[in-house]
């Protein structure tokens, strides 16, 4: 299952993290966002151990959506060693975050 990122949790989770980290900015209503969260829940098991991947809900976290900028959704950052490395916008399959993932890893 993915983790949830916040705005009180994310430097401590993600920026501070010595694992590459995917996170998904999505929210409730946005129709491809659900569409690729059962593909975001599959990525965290999948890469348990060798990467974080975690979902910001941009309404309940307006804080660090600003902060990278994010103005449409779904938008997936990749992150290490606390700067973003490669960004994915729009519903993508599986294949090609796992790609992305893998390249960092």
């Amino acid at each position: 299952m993915a983790l949830e990122f916040t705005d009180a949790n994310f430097e401590e989770l993600v920026i501070k993290s010595d694992k590459p980290v995917l996170v998904d900015f999505w929210a409730e209503w946005c129709g491809p966002c659900r569409m690729i969260a059962p593909i975001v829940n599959e990525l965290a098991n999948d890469y348990e151990g060798k990467a974080l991947i975690g979902k910001v809900d941009v309404d309940s976290n307006p804080e660090i959506s600003a902060r990278f900028g994010i103005r449409n959704i779904p938008t997936i950052l990749f992150i290490k060693n606390g700067e973003v490395v490669d960004k994915q916008v729009g519903a993508v399959p599986k294949n090609v975050l796992s790609a992305k993932i893998d390249a960092l890893l």
